[in-house]
């Protein structure tokens, strides 16, 4: 998959891991947008980011573009080599992240045990309807 695109949901940076270099954002399940399920994205061996605490029209992961990825290396020294390691997070607001793929994963919230979908202790998938992907 080339791009992650959320639909109209409201994103929250819910954690970032410096020591092991993890982002994680989350959108709850909320009766006023008429969801059911947790979504959560994640991003591992995180470079540099640029994000806002809250992305209100949902998220769309994708990988920057030629002309993006110029003016990113140009604004933040970022080397060439990163070009295929950036992801643009939401259209035309500027947030970025470098680093691995990113992944995401979304279940039933009722039907989750309150853990986080990105618990790598616990096996996936897990005994519940889920859908998952990465961004590539």
């Amino acid at each position: 998959m080339t791009e992650y695109i959320s639909g109209k949901r409201l994103f929250r940076v819910v954690g970032f891991d410096p020591s092991h270099r993890q982002l994680r954002l989350w959108s709850e399940a909320l009766a006023v947008e008429g969801t059911s399920t947790r979504v959560e994205v994640w991003i591992g061996h995180v470079e540099l980011m640029f994000l806002k605490p809250y992305y209100r029209d949902g998220l769309h992961v994708r990988p920057a573009t030629a002309a993006e990825f110029a003016v990113l290396s140009e604004r933040h020294g970022i080397p060439e080599d990163d070009a295929v390691w950036t992801w643009m997070l939401a259209p035309g607001d500027g947030s970025f992240v470098v680093g691995g793929n990113p992944a995401w994963r979304e279940a039933e919230y009722d039907l989750m045990d309150g853990e986080s979908l990105f618990d790598f202790g616990r096996p996936w998938p897990p005994p519940y309807p889920a859908r998952w992907g990465m961004v590539e």
